[in-house]
């Protein structure tokens, strides 16, 4: 009984662990590799490619060809891989479609920046926003960061540490606009946590766009046929 229990667990971890994106740490190397150990430097090297939105949010689109799929074929696909995807209190679908052939989640995305200052310390995370428009033969994804979504402890830093301060915990979020190195000046003093924010954000959009061409061209637990 206790192996089967344990086999449960097991199982559930498993599908749990797959239908994640891809988590903090593994995305922080794919990153590394990619574009390098200098936070500032990559920062500095993709702002020349990247530029904000009207909105000051910085938004990627991708069309993506599905070959001879219909746009019904193609939404019951990417509905698995939004549902599996998107489901719990912090990655959820915000609207789902099928007529409109339009699904639009909001990812979450932990810890992607920190910065441990004299005062107080931050943590940067992100929410993605990613809507797939669906028609025959091709989808059109677009993946949108309107913001970085901050948890900063005041009192957290060094001193208040040294001090024995206990730290207050606030929400706060920092619009790219005012973030290196979309200005030369960081509005937040966090230079190299504003550089590391970017270059992770830029990275997980290039594994969102991956990970969607790969589930609608291969499908996403690869039986997605009608041979059965």
């Amino acid at each position: 009984m206790k192996r089967i229990l344990l086999c449960i667990v097991l199982s559930l971890i498993i599908v749990y662990a797959d239908a994640q994106v891809m988590r903090t740490e593994e995305l922080e190397k794919y990153a590394v590799e990619k574009y390098g150990e200098n936070w500032q430097e990559a920062a500095l090297n993709l702002v020349k490619e990247l530029q904000l939105d009207k909105n000051n949010s910085l938004t990627y689109t991708q069309v993506i060809d599905c070959g001879n799929q219909t746009k019904d074929r193609l939404y019951i696909i990417l509905n698995h891989w939004f549902t599996e995807t998107f489901n719990d209190a912090n990655a959820v679908i915000k609207l789902n479609e099928r007529d409109l052939g339009c699904i639009i989640g909001q990812g979450f995305v932990p810890e992607i920046a920190e910065h441990i200052g004299g005062i107080n310390s931050y943590v940067v995370n992100i929410r993605p926003i990613i809507k797939v428009d669906i028609k025959d033969k091709k989808i059109r994804v677009t993946y949108t960061v309107q913001y970085y979504d901050v948890t900063k402890e005041n009192g957290g830093g060094f001193i208040g540490a040294m001090g024995g301060t206990v730290p207050m915990r606030s929400d706060e979020k920092w619009m790219l606009e005012t973030c290196f190195p979309f200005v030369a000046k960081d509005g937040h003093r966090a230079k190299k946590t504003s550089s590391k924010a970017l270059v992770m954000t830029h990275a997980y959009s290039n594994v969102i766009m991956d990970k969607i061409e790969e589930a609608v061209k291969n499908g996403l637990v690869g039986n997605e046929n009608d041979d059965w």
